[in-house]
């Protein structure tokens, strides 16, 4: 038993150590794009490989744990939800890299428009995406909800990003290529913000032993 629980602290740990180079890739490739920054935008895409590689790892402890421990009640919870997680952060990793694969067409280029709503939603996706990790460590069911109340204005920015954007498409052709560079940003963003999403609803599983998903739970 003593085994066991050294081993869902690794797994912790692991889980953790992986989220962190999530959040950081995050964050680097939206100021590669706000900065042009080309370095910070290479290490994004060297980091994918430690992430994609941590990946494997940690489904495999986990698989492991629950085939030989038979665990029950809240373990069993966190060894499924930890499954999910590690799915969760390894696509927003990829995400990430997809940001900065547009933001190194866009360097190339002269800015179609001043950036003010994507850092704005960059921003905002970030304190989901740190929320929801902290709510993880903290088994915070509070600040998981905190989380799952966020994404609605996430999605209305995509949208308004997407508006403005055709716009400026309509009135001059000339911008097309990166006036959609940027909308595929935006909607990186957003999909970023769903992921952090589902890894709070899956924090309020480990905690409370309730599914909150598909908006099972009302948003007050």
């Amino acid at each position: 038993m003593r085994h066991f629980i050294e081993e869902l602290e690794d797994l912790r740990k692991q889980l953790l150590e992986m989220a962190g180079l999530v959040e950081l890739a995050v964050h680097d490739s939206v100021l590669s794009l706000m900065e042009r920054d080309q370095e910070r935008a290479q290490r994004v895409l060297v980091n994918e490989a430690r992430i994609n590689q941590m990946e494997i790892r940690i489904d495999e402890l986990a698989t492991r744990l629950l085939a030989l421990n038979q665990p029950m009640a809240r373990d069993l919870r966190f060894l499924t939800a930890a499954l999910k997680i590690n799915n969760d952060l390894e696509r927003m990793g990829d995400l990430a890299v997809n940001i900065v694969e547009r933001a190194l067409s866009l360097m190339a280029q002269p800015p179609v428009k001043p950036l003010i709503d994507i850092p704005r939603m960059a921003q905002l996706a970030e304190s989901m995406v740190r929320n929801s990790l902290d709510s993880f460590v903290k088994r915070d069911a509070e600040l998981a909800r905190s989380v799952l109340l966020s994404d609605d204005a996430v999605d209305d920015l995509r949208d308004t990003i997407s508006k403005e954007l055709v716009g400026f498409m309509e009135r001059d052709p000339s911008t097309v290529s990166r006036a959609l560079d940027l909308i595929l940003v935006s909607r990186n963003l957003e999909r970023i913000a769903d992921h952090a999403t589902n890894i709070a609803e899956d924090v309020l599983f480990v905690v409370q032993g309730v599914d909150v998903r598909h908006h099972a739970e009302e948003h007050d």
